[in-house]
C-alpha cells in the first residue's frame, strides 16, 4: 500500500484481510461456562426474570397496581391537605402556635442568609468541588466493592 492511498482504501484492506481470517473456536472451559449460565437463567422462574419476560397479565397487574398506587398517594396528600385546613377551620391550630412556628422558621432563614453573606464565595465553589471528589470516589468504591464481592467467580464451582 502506497502512502499517497486514501485511508477508505486501507480500511477496505483491513476488511478484507480479517474476513478472510479463520474464526477462532471459544475455549471449552469458557463455552461449557455460557451454557451453564444461559440454562441456570432458562431455569428461573418468571418473577426473578427482567420484567419483558413477566407474562403479559403479570405486567398488566404489575402496572395497575403502579398505578392504583399512585392515585392513593395523590388522594391520601389531598386528605391531609383537607384535614389540616379542617383544623385551621375550627380553631384547633391557634394563631399563637403557628405564629411561633412560624417565627422560628423565619429565624432559621435569617440565620442562615447571614451565614450565607459572610462565606466568601471561592469557600463555596471549593466546597462544591470537593463533595463532587468525595461523591466520585464513593461511587468508585462502591462499584469496586460491588465487582469484589459479587462480580467475581466463585472458587467452589
Amino acid at each position: 500500500m502506497r502512502t499517497n492511498e486514501s485511508p477508505d482504501a486501507l480500511e477496505r484492506l483491513l476488511d478484507r484481510t480479517l474476513r478472510d481470517l479463520p474464526l477462532r473456536p471459544a475455549p471449552p472451559a469458557l463455552e461449557s461456562r455460557v451454557i451453564a449460565e444461559l440454562q441456570r437463567r432458562d431455569a428461573l422462574p418468571w418473577w426473578r426474570r427482567s420484567f419483558a419476560h413477566w407474562p403479559l397479565i403479570a405486567r398488566a397487574a404489575f402496572l395497575v397496581t403502579c398505578g392504583a398506587l399512585i392515585r392513593l398517594a395523590f388522594l391520601g396528600g389531598a386528605a391531609a391537605v383537607d384535614c389540616v385546613r379542617a383544623l385551621h377551620e375550627s380553631g384547633a391550630l391557634s394563631p399563637s402556635w403557628a405564629r411561633d412556628i412560624a417565627m422560628i422558621v423565619y429565624s432559621g432563614v435569617h440565620l442562615a442568609a447571614l451565614i450565607a453573606r459572610a462565606v466568601p464565595t471561592i469557600w463555596l465553589y471549593e466546597g462544591m468541588a470537593i463533595g463532587a471528589v468525595l461523591y466520585a470516589a464513593l461511587f468508585g468504591l462502591g462499584a469496586a466493592l460491588y465487582r469484589t464481592l459479587y462480580l467475581q467467580p466463585r472458587l467452589g464451582r
